[in-house]
């Protein structure tokens, strides 16, 4: 049985995974920052039938927790067939170096880039250990170049903010 982790896992985007993978016959550890939203996370899926998961406490800013959850992950298996590294916050919007705050855009940055990487250099040695390893990682629709272009995107004027020099505004 394939094994995955996914971060973030407790609601969202990430549950739908989890259930996705789980209907495919995959083994999915939820990984959550708050241990109590993950197992409620598989209670609702024990609830619909499926067995083959389990929560698991991790906090992508928290290397403590990170290595924590690597040491569960290994006591089961040795093994990691999919990471994908799906926790992230936005920081609220707009985000202008103008109006934001640096603590914001450290917590953002902390969160949705340094988080990614702690944990999938952390996850690593499991994934190598897969005949066909993935890594996949989720980003919101904030990242993507299609929808910053498209005028009829109902963040565009946020984008326009960001793009427009300081005396035009």
């Amino acid at each position: 049985m394939k094994k995955a982790l996914i971060t973030g896992a407790n609601k969202g985007i990430g549950f739908e995974t989890a259930k996705q993978l789980l209907e495919n016959g995959y083994f999915v550890f939820i990984g959550s920052r708050n241990y109590e939203n993950g197992k409620l996370a598989v209670q609702k899926l024990n609830e619909v039938g499926f067995k083959n998961v389990e929560a698991i406490q991790l906090d992508v800013t928290d290397m403590t927790s990170i290595l924590s959850a690597k040491q569960v992950i290994k006591s089961k298996t040795e093994t990691l067939d999919v990471l994908i590294n799906n926790a992230g916050i936005n920081g609220g919007f707009p985000q202008t170096a103008l109006e934001a705050s640096a603590e914001t855009f450290q917590k953002v940055m902390d969160t949705n880039l340094y988080g990614v990487i702690r944990v999938t250099q952390t996850f690593m040695d499991l994934l190598r250990k897969s005949n066909q390893p993935r890594i996949v990682n989720v980003s919101s629709s904030g990242c993507s170049l299609t929808l910053h272009c498209d005028p009829n995107w109902k963040y565009y004027s946020h984008r326009q903010h960001y793009t427009r020099h300081p005396k035009q505004q």
